[in-house]
Formats: structure tokens, sequence, C-alpha cells
């Protein structure tokens, strides 16, 4: 199932969960991270931080590692 492409007017309860949690973890984070904390499955979360990667809202310091920026707080 490919991931379907979201505006940045979309966002969704899961990619408010998802931000929630990336603020909530200190310092860059895996799927796996995300998964745990929020009780998502990792293939979902992965195709998510695309979007939101996309948007601006976070950035991959760390190849396979997200950070939350200031505008993905901002959208919190």
């Amino acid at each position: 199932m490919a991931c379907k492409p979201q505006t940045k007017k979309e966002m969704t309860g899961e990619l408010k969960t998802i931000l929630t949690a990336m603020a909530e973890i200190a310092g860059p984070c895996g799927c796996k991270d995300i998964a745990e904390k929020t009780g998502l499955e990792s293939k979902a979360i992965s195709c998510q931080l695309k979007s939101l990667k996309t948007n601006g809202y976070i950035d991959s310091p760390v190849r396979c590692k997200y950070s939350i920026t200031a505008e993905g707080k901002a959208a919190l």
C-alpha cells in the first residue's frame, strides 16, 4: 500500500499523535520509538513521517532518525 500524499492543510489526528510523541521524546527518534510511544504500527508511522518531512514539521538530522521542527511544535 502506497502512502497517500497529504497537503499542509491536512493535519490528521494520526499526524498530530506522531508529532506529540516526537515532542515528548528527547532528541532524534526512529519509527520504533514513535510506535512504542503511540501504539501505532511502524509502517503507518513511516508513511506519515514522509508527509511530515515534506511539510517541514520534522527533519532528519541522522539517517532513519527524525526530530520535530519549530514549525512542527507550532502546529500542535
